[in-house]
């Protein structure tokens, strides 16, 4: 996750992370992502169930029963383990969170438990009461999914009238005092929606706006097909860093950030250096401390039966279960599936065995390059950082 806002308008910098303490995982959650001792964000798929059917879902959920699903009993296990290993923030996802109808419950027990709390949904489930019940249960942020505009959103999401149960759900969660988030997954299906999106995030008021590079897995891993080439893909990045510097110039609050491709850290850190060169070492301790992709260390997935993976994109990739070791044990340095994800420099094959900006990337995606590949060690097929940018 890349804090383009941040770091290419100056936002912030190392003495930032310095001063509120980089060693602390309980650091400001915009500096989670350049702390020392990285606990991770653990990402909980409460449930597999899902009134949508997304064309890039990494869960392939559907709208069906998912039998095996943690109780609540075990969930509330779950939460207090997790805080007391000290896990700076919970993410409730699915499927679609808000189908569990325990949901507000455990909300409630992770805020209490100190755990930042924030919710990943498709925003359709989402009306003035729901929204007020969310803030009640402290639920500090709501991240809402968009592909697009009206018809094409509708699309990507398999039902008519998403885009506008969507957009009401964002406006119920400003209403209620929520800070209220966008994201938006970037393809060759949806690239020329780019724009609309940015448009709509300022427009609704949205807080923040996060574009997402397609995941190879569930039917993300179908959707490939459709991806961009690396080159399209460092058009639609470098046009992101224009927005971001358009949204500086105008004094805009909104927060862009991209996520899944580190990659991204690399290209920022080049445009400083062309353009900015005073800021650009700043930029680069920075990007050092963030370490690029935090698969199996500073990112941590629960299934909705208790498997415990390197990121929510990992399913096959089992490092253990809560129901029979908590998660704070499965998490522990000895685990020998963790162990390749966090190994500096990982174990990697191709163009990056030899990069010279691993340290900031960190291979991106594994499994990006195990589904293109076959191969877990292979390079990334989304990297868009040219031979002769490693070269130079």
């Amino acid at each position: 996750m890349l804090s383009v806002s941040r770091l290419l308008n100056g936002v912030i910098g190392p003495q930032d992370a310095l001063r509120y303490g980089r060693s602390s995982a309980r650091s400001p959650a915009h500096l989670l992502h350049f702390t020392a001792d990285k606990k991770p964000v653990v990402v909980w798929n409460v449930t597999q169930r899902c009134n949508l059917h997304c064309a890039h879902c990494y869960s392939d959920s559907m709208d069906r029963e998912y039998p095996g699903e943690l109780t609540t009993g075990e969930g509330l296990a779950l939460i207090a383990d997790l805080a007391a290993f000290g896990v700076p923030t919970i993410l409730f996802s699915g499927g679609e969170p808000l189908l569990r109808p325990d949901l507000l419950e455990l909300a409630a027990a992770a805020r209490e438990a100190g755990l930042r709390t924030v919710l990943s949904t498709n925003g359709t489930e989402i009306d003035d009461a729901v929204a007020a019940r969310l803030a009640a249960v402290g639920v500090s942020y709501v991240g809402v999914s968009i592909d697009g505009i009206g018809g094409r959103h509708d699309k990507m999401r398999g039902s008519r009238g998403a885009f506008e149960r969507a957009t009401a759900g964002i406006r119920a969660v400003r209403r209620a005092g929520l800070r209220a988030g966008m994201r938006f997954t970037v393809h060759g299906l949806n690239r020329q929606e780019l724009g609309p999106v940015f448009e709509l995030a300022e427009e609704i008021g949205a807080s923040r706006l996060c574009v997402y590079h397609l995941a190879y897995a569930g039917r993300g891993d179908r959707l490939r097909r459709h991806d961009l080439t690396p080159e399209q893909t460092r058009e639609v990045v470098e046009e992101i860093f224009d927005r971001v510097e358009d949204l500086g110039r105008r004094g805009s609050a909104l927060e862009v950030l991209t996520v899944d491709n580190p990659a991204d850290n690399v290209a920022l850190l080049l445009r400083l250096r062309s353009r900015d060169p005073a800021r650009a070492a700043d930029v680069e301790q920075m990007l050092r401390w963030n370490g690029g992709n935090q698969s199996g260390v500073a990112v941590a997935c629960v299934d909705p039966r208790g498997d415990v993976h390197p990121d929510q994109f990992s399913w096959h990739v089992r490092a253990g279960n809560v129901r029979e070791r908590p998660f704070s044990q499965l998490w522990s340095s000895t685990n020998p599936v963790l162990a390749p994800y966090r190994r500096r420099p990982r174990e990697l094959t191709g163009r990056c065995a030899s990069c010279r900006y691993i340290e900031l990337c960190n291979g991106g995606l594994r499994v990006r390059a195990e589904s293109a590949t076959g191969d877990v060690r292979a390079a990334d097929p989304a990297c868009h950082i040219t031979d002769a940018e490693i070269a130079a």
